[in-house]
């Protein structure tokens, strides 16, 4: 058994073969999946999509790139969508100073009122970081200080250093297809100072298809290739592997 920890099936890439995408996925050991919200005003399609297959979890929360017009300031409509028994995390949220869709303030705000939805809900964050680890520790220490969280640091791609204080503070780490790219090794290099009971594998989709799949469509399917480069890196077995990373999904996420 596999887990895609986090893809976004609501996405107009699967607007026409969902089904079908859902089978490859149970086909290839993939038996749950967890799409992710991106847009608060597009939760009701995520939900349709949880709530028509068994085996598809989903979360409530607005991506870094839409902290402008859609941020939250307040927690109420971010708790009050959660409460659905479908809905397992908290986010899409986070920090982008890479492309900075939406102002660093805006995003910070955004990021800070997920993190308290999260620590008034229980349910774990799920967070997206790229080009921010400084800003993005300094909010994670001071709010776990404050309160502590639960989550997940997803597609992880950021420095070491980053890496280990989420570890610090229970945070899981999930990698994605980038693993399999050759230009990521410094990405295959953190894997190694990790705990295995703090490892996921997602695949994105539909972004970040790995090798062999590079330039497709991503979808949960290939995320059996992740695995398979992840139990390389760590040298441990592909069965042992899945094992492990759905017990952690199962450990980070309640579906019962």
């Amino acid at each position: 058994m596999i887990v895609d920890s986090h893809c976004h099936l609501d996405f107009d890439e699967f607007r026409t073969d969902l089904d079908e995408v859902i089978e490859r996925a149970l086909e290839n050991g993939v038996t749950e999946i967890l799409t992710i919200c991106t847009h608060i005003s597009r939760f009701h399609k995520i939900l349709e999509i949880a709530e028509k297959y068994s085996n598809v979890w989903c979360t409530v929360g607005v991506h870094p790139h839409e902290a402008e017009s859609e941020g939250q300031k307040t927690t109420e409509h971010l708790i009050e969508l959660s409460r659905h028994p479908k809905v397992i995390g908290i986010g899409e949220t986070g920090l982008d100073f890479h492309y900075n869709n939406s102002s660093p303030n805006k995003q910070c705000q955004n990021f800070i009122t997920h993190i308290v939805a999260a620590q008034e809900t229980g349910l774990p964050l799920v967070i997206h970081s790229r080009d921010a680890d400084g800003a993005m520790i300094e909010i994670l220490e001071s709010e776990y200080k404050a309160c502590p969280f639960t989550g997940v640091m997803h597609c992880f791609s950021s420095g070491l250093d980053l890496a280990l204080r989420s570890i610090d503070i229970g945070l899981y780490i999930s990698f994605s297809g980038i693993i399999t790219f050759k230009k990521a090794q410094a990405v295959r290099d953190i894997v190694n100072h990790l705990p295995l009971n703090k490892l996921l594998v997602e695949t994105d989709a539909p972004f970040l298809a790995p090798v062999p799949n590079r330039g497709k469509r991503n979808e949960p399917s290939f995320v059996v290739h992740t695995l398979k480069e992840l139990a390389d890196i760590i040298n441990v077995k592909e069965q042992d592997l899945m094992s492990i990373t759905t017990n952690n999904f199962h450990t980070l996420f309640d579906t019962n």
